[in-house]
């Protein structure tokens, strides 16, 4: 695809709209997911389900709709949210006494909750998770990445200290991270979010942060060691062993459904969408080509494949349309299936189909007595080779060597007049907020996370020169 970056956001909507994922709504901000984008959800939140049960957390639902009160109890997470916060305030035609908020995220519902749910130490940890709609009224969208309504998950879990909590907090941080790069093959950096870029309300905040085609950066999952400020604030307290009754310390982390556009932007193409085989809804379509209809005996064993690839678990579909196998061939493409397999009346009396890789050129003949296998196998290494391919893009895009502001600006206009991509840059922080924002105003680069396993350790901050407290990534971000 171009690298031009002013191209980019016209390609991601438009490959979007061709593989029939959303569609726009007459609520600004909001998108409808069609079967397609919404099955992409439906595997990510299996995959986070699944480790979520493993490792002892249940999923619970909470209203949607929180007083306002309630954010007052804790005054960073009100200040942090206020300005997206969409509010209901008339219901059955009569003015509500206090305004209600449609939830931005459900600490202070949770909070309020636990404060009645836990009595003793017996009663931890809880470890909770909610599958829900979220609501932030954003100024600028783009679908999955940044819409005025999303879907994620949340979890909330309460604990009798620090040391359990924080376990938790890196615990949940390391699932996500396995998520993203298995299921999705996004490779990520994973880290600690700088005071500035921390969660409303958090003590520390870690993330995944991964790298767009264009250069930016997709805060790709979050988890929050909260200590006792929400504790404190809804007055969740526990008896210890000791007969004492103390404040429980709590976590918060979540995904959604941004991650939807991130497999979009990091593995597509000029053709369009390009999903890895764990994700895709299709991982293979069947298609007959030639005469076929004169002989029933293709479609006799493309029936026959369709099955095998079935009961191997595999989503397959056979293409049986009176389009031509062009067009299929195309729809196909932009739909991003990974395998396409194709038959016609020369390959099967050759006993032989061809096997076409979404993210490969050339098509491959494979022998019709071992073609489930060959596909199983193409799957699997197609995964990993979009996982490889991103990894690599990464490093070539990741600079290790900029140390000054006045380095960063000669990059920046560098990719500009060789119309490329500026990528992330790793660099040293003084730990002032000032020069933080210093960065941001004179550059739009953010911090994105101060990584747990930098490539190097820089000793100077970028910005004023002085000893450097953290080596950080600074990336253009969504």
């Amino acid at each position: 695809m171009s690298q031009k970056i002013n191209d980019f956001s016209k390609w991601y909507v438009d490959t979007i709209q061709k593989a029939d994922l959303m569609d726009y709504t007459p609520v600004r901000g909001c998108i409808a997911f069609k079967p397609d984008g919404y099955e992409l959800w439906e595997h990510i939140q299996a995959e986070m389900d699944k480790r979520f049960k493993e490792t002892g957390h249940r999923n619970a639902y909470f209203p949607m709709l929180i007083p306002e009160s309630f954010f007052q109890k804790e005054k960073d997470h009100i200040e942090g949210f206020s300005p997206e916060l969409p509010w209901v305030t008339e219901a059955a035609g009569e003015q509500l006494e206090e305004r209600l908020a449609l939830r931005p995220t459900s600490e202070t519902m949770i909070g309020h909750l636990y404060s009645n749910w836990i009595k003793s130490y017996r009663d931890l940890p809880v470890l909770i998770n909610q599958w829900a709609n979220v609501f932030r009224w954003e100024k600028k969208t783009l679908p999955f990445i940044r819409t005025s309504e999303f879907l994620w998950q949340e979890g909330h879990t309460a604990h009798v200290d620090e040391e359990d909590a924080r376990k938790e907090t890196m615990q949940m941080l390391a699932i996500y991270k396995e998520v993203v790069e298995g299921l999705l093959a996004i490779p990520v950096y994973d880290g600690q979010k700088t005071p500035s870029e921390r969660f409303a309300g958090a003590v520390d905040t870690f993330s995944i942060e991964a790298m767009m085609q264009d250069g930016k950066a997709v805060q790709a999952g979050t988890s929050h060691y909260l200590g006792t400020k929400f504790a404190e604030a809804f007055d969740i307290k526990y008896l210890n062993k000791e007969n004492k009754h103390v404040h429980v310390h709590t976590t918060s982390w979540g995904t959604s459904t941004r991650l939807i556009g991130s497999v979009i932007m990091v593995h597509g193409d000029e053709q369009g969408l390009v999903l890895p085989p764990r994700i895709a809804p299709t991982q293979v379509v069947l298609i007959p080509v030639g005469p076929w209809k004169k002989n029933p005996k293709i479609m006799e064993k493309l029936d026959e494949i369709f099955a095998a690839l079935k009961a191997k678990g595999i989503r397959v579909r056979l293409d049986d349309s009176d389009q031509s196998p062009g067009y299929k061939f195309n729809e196909w493409e932009l739909k991003g299936v990974p395998v396409r397999i194709e038959l016609g009346p020369r390959d099967l009396e050759n006993e032989q189909g061809l096997m076409k890789a979404r993210d490969e050129e050339e098509k491959v003949s494979v022998s019709l007595d071992s073609i489930v296998e060959s596909i199983e196998k193409e799957l699997a290494t197609m995964q990993t080779r979009l996982f490889e391919k991103a990894k690599a893009f990464r490093a070539n895009n990741s600079h290790t060597h900029i140390d000054t502001m006045e380095q960063l600006k000669q990059h920046l206009a560098q990719a500009e007049q060789n119309e490329t991509i500026p990528g992330w840059i790793l660099a040293g922080w003084c730990g002032d907020d000032v020069c933080e924002e210093k960065v941001k105003e004179e550059t739009k680069f953010t911090t994105r996370n101060i990584p747990f396993n930098p490539p190097t350790t820089k000793h100077t901050c970028i910005h004023c020169g002085k000893e450097a407290a953290h080596t950080v990534w600074f990336a253009r971000a969504y």
